[in-house]
């Protein structure tokens, strides 16, 4: 038989000081200590509730602290699950890929977008805006669209992929081009934020984050509610490894699983403030003042949700490490070439940082892993092509055809 829920949104509370906020209060930071935030919810149901239900995020509407009835939707969440027996093979490990490239727009931030501007709903705001390298601009321009609010977008002039850009602005999102990084458009989004302009989407706000774990729900739901060993991810702004880690404790604490993962975060070289933290066991970060690598989704200095990022590695024994551009690159050819899976730079690192924690023997011989790829490879064209070979002219001739196939493959 199954349960009732109960959703008690019991506040909204800083991760550092554990000040309180009302749940409906716009709120994106601490006003005491000025640490990010967190919904806190508690929830008393069976997990038969979710029995006969379709595979995606409302699946999981006890756990999100939203009205359901006002769900801002398309159909995000229930992203495939890949068991990759040939890389997993080679590593030495049983090896799951949770594909969050096939989203409604091309990536993991959907997930998120969909709680958030359902929030927004309920707040009665009529603008949303966000600061993006990408893939946020895009997923909230398309659901502020079905959400029926204006979108307002910052990205950093020249560092953007085009096929992002392009999306948030087919999708209605009015963009600006700021003269300056990721860091600094956010910058000037929470101050128009500050002062009522917009409703701010970026990953500061806890009602984001809370769309975000629900990858956490159904990697543990598709292993048959049980852990993997490990998850494994692309760390930029920190908000997905720490909302996953957030949505593994919820479950933990449902009594749904007995064993929680280890937490992995993989940044590129450029782009490694987290790592750099981890290895100096801190959970202060050292900005990065000029972020660069070639996997722009994850080119950012200063991540807003760096506390919550150190604080999910910390308390599941995780891991953080970086990863060079060529690592990254030769990933996502890895993966695209034997597991037919085609993501974009950014979420090779998680698959790159695997690697070479298996080489390091971080990683042990016979883990279960869930490697999390956060865009599809179409999120930035220009990086596919310059990875691979020009077509080879030939004249339609079967005689010079058979030539070709059979000097390749003899």
């Amino acid at each position: 038989m199954v349960k009732y829920y109960v959703l008690v949104i019991l506040m909204i509370k800083c991760v550092s000081c554990e000040q309180t906020y009302d749940n409906d209060e716009i709120v994106y930071t601490c006003r005491k200590c000025g640490s990010t935030l967190e919904v806190d919810v508690d929830v008393g149901v069976s997990k038969d509730v979710f029995n006969g239900r379709k595979l995606g995020l409302w699946k999981y509407r006890e756990f999100l602290p939203v009205d359901y009835r006002k769900s801002v939707s398309l159909d995000e969440g229930g992203t495939p699950f890949c068991k990759c027996d040939k890389i997993g093979k080679d590593l030495g490990i049983e090896l799951y890929v949770k594909v969050e490239g096939s989203n409604p727009t091309g990536s993991f931030k959907d997930r998120g977008m969909s709680v958030g501007v359902t929030k927004a709903i309920e707040l009665g705001v009529d603008t949303v805006g966000c600061a993006s390298t990408g893939n946020t601009s895009a997923s909230l321009a398309a659901y502020a669209a079905r959400g029926g609010l204006r979108s307002i977008v910052l990205l950093p002039a020249g560092k953007v992929a085009l096929g992002k850009l392009a999306q948030a602005m087919f999708y209605g999102g009015e963009v600006l081009s700021i003269n300056g990084n990721f860091d600094q458009a956010l910058e000037s989004a929470t101050k128009l934020a500050d002062e009522k302009y917009i409703y701010l989407l970026n990953s500061i706000n806890p009602f984001r984050l809370e769309g975000q774990k629900s990858i956490g729900f159904e990697i543990i739901d598709e292993l048959g509610w049980q852990s993997p060993d490990r998850i494994i991810l692309p760390v930029g702004n920190a908000g997905n490894i720490s909302s996953i880690w957030k949505g593994i404790r919820e479950f933990y604490n449902a009594g749904y699983i007995n064993e929680k993962p280890i937490m992995t975060g993989i940044q590129a070289t450029g782009a490694k403030p987290i790592v750099e933290a981890f290895k100096n066991k801190s959970l202060k970060i050292n900005p990065v003042k000029d972020p660069e690598t070639i996997a722009t989704a994850i080119r950012i200095g200063n991540p807003v949700s760096y506390t919550k990022a150190l604080k999910a590695i910390y308390d599941s024994n995780g891991y953080a490490d970086s990863v060079t551009d060529e690592e990254i690159l030769d990933a996502q050819k890895l993966l695209a070439r034997t597991e037919g899976i085609g993501v974009e730079p950014a979420s090779a690192a998680s698959i790159a940082g695997l690697k070479k924690l298996v080489e390091e023997g971080v990683v042990d011989k016979g883990e279960r892993v869930v490697a999390v790829v956060t865009g599809h490879v179409l999120k930035d064209p220009d990086a596919a092509i310059k990875a691979s070979s020009k077509p080879l002219e030939v004249e339609p001739d079967f005689n010079k055809l058979k030539a070709i196939i059979e000097k390749k493959i003899n």
